[in-house]
């Protein structure tokens, strides 16, 4: 069973290269077999959360890959957010063949797409930093092609602001992890912890530790490096703009969670420093959607918004101590919430271009008239009536620890990336 972990990375990888395949072959055939990939996937994916349901963390580690190897991990909050991943990627997969269905380099779209389903599955599985780093260059660089799918002038302007958002911050990320693997001579998260509790001076692990900040901020749109959400998400095909604002940016956010929860666990300067960049981002991300007169880039500056609000309740899980458990359930909730929501939201714009080309919205006023599913979809998850409805049908199927608030106390045997984390999911 631990075989599968590496099999999920592998299968989108394996999908891309049948594309390649068949890439002069008819357009029905190349979406089906994407379809296919995709619905495997999804169910590998519920398969290994059946298993460690009953089972308990799996985990597989591939040797001397580039020297240090190549380890997974499926537990808690990894377990979670593959599940959310593959299910967001089943769904826009299965809406690209009616949305792309007038476009054209449609295998190109679909070879990139699967390759970053790998890379953004593999991130989630990652149980050292190298193996994120990995996975994290690999999703950067695939979803780039994805952002640039038109070619039009301004896809391609901002395509090429994502590409360099995405290779400074990753740049930085690998000085990050140099530093701290000097060091500690560990990348293993689950030792990170402790590999740092015993160093006396920690001038450097914090320096390192702002590198990887940069690195993950920057794919999460946190504040100041969020500059390509806005640009980015008007310009990419609606299943892409679903997938960065609802998935992509949760990559960023697992590694400011490892990070956050590993190495600096117990600073409270550092969750400090953290919350001051959220508020700002949360602020600034709000101010930019009311001021904004195109749908995606609405949704876009919303889904950075959000980001400051989950980056508070992950700040706020540090400065609480032990305290923490409603910060960091909320951080949990508010994560999985804004993955569908904007998952749902992209794929109503993509419903919407598809009939008029047009995303202005003083140009797709009155559109929903007589529409009720299309109204519905947006009503759902966008007015707190039945955002209501959500939270108490969470409280009602949620696991039992899930409906009291009790503390979490990090202890020397829970030293996980996720900690508390990863507690409602075992």
């Amino acid at each position: 069973m631990e075989n599968l972990l590496f099999l999920v990375t592998l299968l989108p990888v394996l999908g891309s290269l049948v594309q390649m395949g068949i890439y002069k072959k008819d357009d029905e055939l190349k979406a089906n077999l994407a379809n296919l990939f995709v619905i495997v996937e999804m169910v590998l994916c519920v398969v290994l959360f059946a298993h460690m349901s009953q089972n308990g963390t799996l985990t597989y580690t591939i040797q001397y890959v580039t020297g240090l190897g190549l380890s997974f991990k499926f537990d808690g909050f990894r377990a979670l957010y593959v599940l959310i991943a593959a299910f967001m990627w089943m769904m826009t997969t299965l809406f690209n063949k009616e949305y792309f269905h007038h476009y054209k380099n449609k295998t190109r779209y679909i070879i990139f797409n699967l390759l970053t389903c790998a890379g953004t599955i593999g991130v989630f599985l990652s149980a050292d930093l190298f193996t994120t780093f990995i996975y994290f260059e690999m999703m950067s660089i695939a979803s780039y092609v994805m952002v640039a799918h038109d070619e039009t002038k301004e896809a391609l302007k901002a395509a090429q602001t994502y590409l360099v958002v995405a290779v400074f911050g990753g740049m930085i990320l690998l000085m990050g992890l140099f530093i701290l693997y000097t060091q500690t001579n560990t990348l293993v998260i689950d030792e990170l912890y402790h590999a740092v509790e015993h160093l006396e001076d920690k001038a450097m692990i914090i320096a390192s530790g702002l590198c990887m900040l940069v690195g993950f901020g920057a794919k999460a749109g946190l504040y100041p490096l969020h500059i390509w959400l806005p640009k980015a998400h008007p310009v990419a095909p609606a299943p892409a703009s679903a997938l960065l604002s609802g998935i992509l940016t949760k990559t960023g956010v697992y590694g400011m969670i490892v990070i956050s929860i590993e190495i600096f666990r117990e600073d409270k300067n550092w969750a400090f420093m953290i919350l001051c960049f959220a508020l700002v981002t949360m602020l600034l991300g709000a101010i930019l959607a009311l001021f904004s007169n195109n749908l995606k880039r609405t949704l876009a500056c919303s889904s950075m918004s959000q980001i400051g609000f989950i980056s508070v309740g992950l700040a706020m899980s540090i400065l609480l101590g032990h305290h923490n458990a409603l910060a960091v359930r909320g951080t949990i909730l508010h994560m999985v919430n804004h993955s569908l929501i904007k998952l749902l939201l992209f794929m109503v714009a993509g419903v919407i271009y598809m009939n008029l080309h047009q995303l202005e919205l003083n140009q797709i006023r009155g559109f929903g008239r007589k529409k009720p599913l299309l109204k519905y979809c947006i009503s759902v998850v966008a007015t707190p009536k039945d955002t209501k409805k959500f939270l108490a049908a969470f409280r009602k199927y949620a696991p039992e620890e899930y409906k009291e608030i009790e503390y979490i106390i990090p202890t020397a045997k829970s030293n996980s990336a996720d900690i508390a984390f990863s507690k409602g999911f075992k």
